[in-house]
């Protein structure tokens, strides 16, 4: 939403003080925009013995096939060593890949470098997951799925699972109700942050209770777009895109023509695109290329990676839809927060006189999570 003249907003890492450093899986092979593939890598890699199993397993110094990790929270996986695993693969969990990019992940504890394990603790079906960027235009991401993407920290919106003992500073809530007059919700407070978070990972919060309503019923909005969940986004009739020559079996190459609003997909043609979602980039990359190139860019012969379907998937036309009236509508809104402002702030000088700041310690450290099995290394109970 806002941005504003003083220069006394709190800290975007003091109002959700619990953060977590990105996941780093250390190879490309156990992500993919498609379950199927996995399942069919998995499957390789368990055929192959020996050198030509390390081979495709891609070892780094953090996993090996040699590697003893236990379960990952949440996850109902193998834990003997990747050199003799047998079995069928993990179900394939969704995962945030790239911003805007949703595909799928191997959720085996083996085979990721750095999983962050207290993360999985905390992702079910109420937690959202708050994902910085670096990019000025779009400096926080949403996403109810796990994020992988080699971005800035995660901060989930919960410390615990089933949606409770919200990340947000102890005694925030308490001083925004008394200078609202009403309580906000942990939802209300995350809507209002992506509404008003500046390029800087300030938030300039407001007292005004009209503001306030305003700029979380815009980031309520851009939270729907951003998780994608629930009632499906539409473009109004004449701007919606449709497929109007049909996409190739194995389209190789992207373009936009600005004049015609049509993106090409070889001799493939998707209209009406609006060059508001063409243009649409995070980080100095354009997420429709990016999303194309994740999808088509060719892998090493003879690696996992190289495992995908033979021709286009119908699930991937219909994604590519979708991902250009997301980000149409979200470009809309972003050009309608940069020209909102805050009143009546709430200051990081007044917080810290309230007592909300500076945030106690153990505020920014992960909460005990004893309500998940999790198996260790080769069959051993894991004590948390």
């Amino acid at each position: 939403m806002p941005s504003v003249t003083h220069d006394d907003a709190p800290l975007l890492a003091d109002l959700m003080p619990w953060s977590v450093a990105p996941l780093r899986p250390g190879r490309a092979w156990p992500a993919a925009p498609d379950p199927a593939s996995l399942r069919a890598r998995w499957d390789t890699l368990l055929k192959a013995e020996g050198p030509d199993r390390e081979a495709l397993f891609e070892p780094s110094r953090a996993r090996t096939l040699q590697s003893a990790v236990g379960q990952l929270p949440g996850q109902s996986t193998g834990t003997e060593r990747l050199a003799r695993a047998e079995g069928p693969c993990a179900e394939p969990v969704r995962v945030l890949a790239a911003p805007f990019d949703e595909q799928w992940l191997i959720p085996d504890h083996r085979l990721l470098d750095t999983a962050r394990p207290e993360l999985w603790r905390v992702a079910d079906g109420q937690q959202v997951f708050a994902v910085e960027t670096g990019d000025p235009d779009t400096p926080l991401l949403a996403t109810s799925h796990l994020p992988i993407l080699r971005t800035g920290r995660v901060r989930p919106l919960y410390r615990r699972p089933g949606g409770t003992e919200p990340n947000l500073a102890p005694g925030l809530l308490d001083h925004l109700s008394a200078r609202l007059g009403a309580r906000p919700s942990a939802p209300d407070v995350l809507a209002w942050i992506l509404a008003a978070v500046r390029p800087d990972l300030t938030v300039p919060l407001t007292e005004d209770p009209g503001v306030w309503a305003a700029g979380v019923d815009a980031g309520r909005r851009t939270l729907w777009l951003l998780r994608r969940d629930g009632e499906r986004p539409k473009l109004p009739g004449g701007r919606r895109p449709y497929v109007r020559a049909p996409l190739p079996a194995r389209p190789l190459g992207l373009h936009y023509d600005r004049d015609e609003e049509t993106l090409h997909l070889d001799e493939g043609r998707i209209s009406p695109v609006p060059p508001e979602a063409w243009d649409y980039e995070v980080a100095g990359v354009r997420v429709l290329e990016a999303w194309f190139a994740a999808r088509t860019a060719p892998a090493e012969p003879g690696t996992l990676a190289a495992i995908r379907p033979a021709t286009w998937p119908q699930a991937w036309t219909s994604e590519l839809l979708e991902l250009v009236t997301v980000l149409a509508l979200l470009a809309e809104a972003r050009a309608l927060r940069a020209g909102s402002k805050v009143t009546s702030p709430v200051t990081a000088a007044e917080l810290r006189r309230a007592g909300v700041l500076p945030v106690p310690a153990p505020a920014r450290r992960p909460a005990s999570v004893l309500d998940h099995h999790e198996e260790g290394p080769d069959g051993q109970f894991a004590l948390l």
